[in-house]
């Protein structure tokens, strides 16, 4: 028998039967009933915006999956170009369209010059990496206005393939850039996350070869950050390509979603809490001022997780493995015990404060020299696919224009009163 829920208009007594379908029931039906009446629901809390076959989030069970695929399995056996391959064409990659893939990803890595040498000139020396990586992914629709034929499935795969293979290019130019050092250009006979390490940190060797052990930790953060359901930015993303604006300034939008605090920072506020604490002594004052409300415990708890993040524990087993290469952190150590507190603690186990993918992150970017300003600019690399995929997926489903409706709160009617009278 369908699962179903009922409603009653009080006000006519009319009754509607809906079917619950995939966790959701269809919000056209309630309106055949009550036209003219909104669901109010601030911040999309219980309001399931579209339908999508990318990512299957399960909160309570601490579960999630890429087009079906289990992100434990995908962070061991796989690499990140093959998962942006999967979350936008649905499938893993046979050998050939894998070796396709990463060639056409390869052989798009480098910008016009222009953008080297007028663009990011234009900013100042100690621009935030993230606010020039926003602007020059807008920038780049000028130089590719074919982007607008959105239609075409063809030219989107161009586009998709510039964005993924230049974003790493963009971003190791917006922090060579804020700190007055000249651009490395690509090199495309390294893999995706060598060449970016390479021309973040390449001085004046005629190659750089990067430790396969911290090439390896990236290559699966940016694994863990490809997508996330329909989390503030990928949102973001699908509103804006609604309107059939290009995928260049739409991911620009995105990405801006991105730099709020409140979305892309949080595993630099874990660093700032971390070394506040300072000490391992420190942590049980630490403890009982985050139960008294007078601190908060960056990096646990999460809005859809009411179970441990199951990409926090990839995470921090690749945090060990990179720490044993650049030396040990002695954030590392604070780190572990609060998990261990929380982990065993009623005040927060009561709460689900249990850790993020973010707790661990920032402990990694740390320890492989990333400056805190670069953290989600990494992010944004890592969610690019996601984003993508999205916004094709909408395209694809000819979704209408994104317009959300209101509760007007405001005056009613009132007459205009000329300036000499108020």
């Amino acid at each position: 028998m369908a699962e179903t829920v009922s409603i009653t208009d009080n006000r006519t007594g009319k009754t509607v039967e809906i079917p619950i379908q995939d966790g959701a029931v269809d919000a056209k039906e309630w309106a055949k009933l009550m036209p003219g009446t909104w669901f109010l629901d601030p911040g999309f809390s219980v309001t399931a915006s579209t339908e999508s076959k990318i990512t299957e989030l399960q909160g309570g069970e601490g579960i999630l999956r890429y087009r079906g695929y289990p992100i434990e399995q995908l962070a061991e056996k796989s690499s990140f170009l093959e998962v942006a391959y999967l979350l936008l064409f649905g499938e893993l990659p046979t050998a050939d369209q894998h070796s396709t893939w990463v060639d056409d990803v390869t052989n798009h890595t480098f910008i016009h010059e222009n953008m080297r040498k007028r663009f990011y000139e234009g900013f100042n020396h100690d621009a935030h990496p993230m606010g020039m990586l926003v602007s020059a992914m807008a920038a780049l629709s000028t130089f590719y206005p074919e982007a607008k034929e959105i239609d075409d499935p063809e030219n989107r795969y161009r586009q998709i393939n510039r964005l993924i293979s230049k974003g790493p290019t963009l971003a190791s130019m917006a922090y060579r850039a804020s700190i007055g050092m000249p651009f490395v250009y690509p090199d495309n006979s390294l893999s995706y996350t060598e060449n970016f390490l390479s021309m973040m940190w390449r001085v004046a060797e005629p190659t750089y070869e990067p430790d396969p052990v911290l090439s390896r930790a990236l290559d699966t953060l940016l694994i863990l950050h490809a997508d996330h359901e329909q989390n503030c930015s990928t949102t973001a993303m699908r509103v804006i390509g609604s309107a059939h604006a290009d995928p260049f300034v739409s991911a620009a939008g995105a990405a801006a979603a991105l730099y709020g605090p409140r979305h892309g920072g949080a595993n630099e506020a874990v660093i700032h809490m971390l070394r506040d604490i300072g000490s391992y002594e420190n942590i049980p004052a630490f403890i009982e001022k985050v139960k008294a409300g007078e601190g908060r415990l960056m990096g646990f708890g999460h809005r859809v997780y009411k179970a441990y993040d199951p990409r926090a524990a990839i995470v921090k087993k690749h945090a060990d493995e990179v720490l044993k290469i650049t030396g040990q952190n002695p954030l590392l150590d604070i780190a572990l015990k609060l998990e261990e507190i929380a982990l065993n603690d009623e005040y927060f186990k009561s709460r689900n404060l249990y850790p993020n993918v973010d707790f661990y992150t920032g402990v990694i970017y740390q320890a492989m020299k990333f400056p805190m300003n670069m953290y989600t600019v990494l992010f944004a690399i890592g969610r690019m696919p996601g984003w993508l995929s999205h916004w094709q997926e909408s395209l694809e489903a000819g979704s209408r224009i994104s317009r959300p409706r209101q509760a007007y709160t405001g005056p009613a009617e009132r007459n205009y009163v000329p300036v000499n009278e108020r």
